[in-house]
């Protein structure tokens, strides 16, 4: 299992009401379609964002009119989607505010400070959460809040685990001052992510502990945040909570994995098996 808000969408999962299905996988398909035009492929950013920008387009004609009075840009998603959002009378901010970040991944490559980053996960990853709370009718401020911590923690917890990966997409996710504060230069990363391993030899032997102590740094603060919404899955119909308890206690292992690597993760990704998932059940059953 990836840490991914869209990877860990419960779109086929048994523990997810047979009523809620269908327009879970209208909120999925929208996401990780749009996701992958601004991520995937070899499309030039002024495709990448031409694409998106009909998107916009969909959700004006869904706010605007019946999805049958005008056309609809990919009608496969955009037709179901309405009557989903119709239904369950769902935001369509919350749509738009993912189209934003999304938009945002094509133009934007280094985050200054926390400030960025997180106004960043606000639109990319905590309108997953929100709307899925708005599907079980349990979307009030408290809710919301918790739910806004777990999504942006699991959001971070995919940077931390993805830092190679990012960087060959051209991507840094990690603060530039906390970077500038621990001493771990821009290059250093580029340099550890083409060796494919943590660079701790010679003048490189400084960076590498300076990476560990920022890396130690974003690992708990994401930890911090998934425990901090975690009371939102006991306050959750039995199964969705169980379902969220189980994201968590993903993110959970993932950072916990960070750290037996010594944060290593040019030499290996930290990811999620088989076997771990007795593991993660038992604790989401009794944490």
């Amino acid at each position: 299992m990836a840490v991914d808000h869209y990877e860990n969408f419960p779109v086929a999962s048994l523990l997810l009401p047979r009523a809620l299905r269908a327009a879970v996988r209208d909120i999925y398909y929208f996401a990780r379609t749009a996701d992958d035009i601004a991520d995937e492929g070899d499309a030039t950013p002024e495709e990448r964002l031409a694409e998106l920008a009909e998107f916009r387009r969909g959700l004006d004609v869904l706010e605007g009119c019946s999805p049958n009075d005008l056309p609809l840009p990919r009608p496969r998603i955009f037709v179901p989607l309405g009557a989903t959002m119709a239904r369950h009378a769902l935001p369509s901010s919350l749509f738009r505010d993912l189209l934003s970040a999304f938009e945002q991944d094509v133009v934007k490559q280094r985050y200054e400070n926390d400030e960025e980053l997180f106004d960043y996960c606000r639109r990319s990853a905590d309108p997953v959460g929100r709307l899925l709370l708005h599907l079980y009718e349990r979307h009030n401020e408290e809710n919301l809040a918790l739910s806004d911590a777990i999504c942006t923690g699991l959001q971070l917890t995919n940077f931390w685990q993805d830092v190679a990966l990012d960087w060959r997409k051209g991507r840094v996710y990690l603060p530039g001052d906390k970077r500038a504060r621990h001493g771990v230069p821009q290059d250093w990363i580029g340099r550890s992510a083409e060796a494919g391993r943590l660079l701790a030899e010679g003048d490189d032997a400084v960076s590498a502990q300076a990476w560990q102590a920022l890396m130690r740094e974003q690992v708990s603060q994401a930890r911090a945040l998934l425990l901090q919404g975690q009371p939102l899955t006991r306050r959750l119909p039995w199964r969705a909570g169980l379902e969220l308890r189980l994201v968590v206690q993903g993110g959970l292992l993932i950072l916990e994995r960070l750290e037996l690597l010594h944060y290593d993760v040019f030499q290996r990704r930290p990811v999620l098996r088989t076997i771990d998932w007795p593991r993660m059940a038992l604790r989401a059953l009794f944490k």
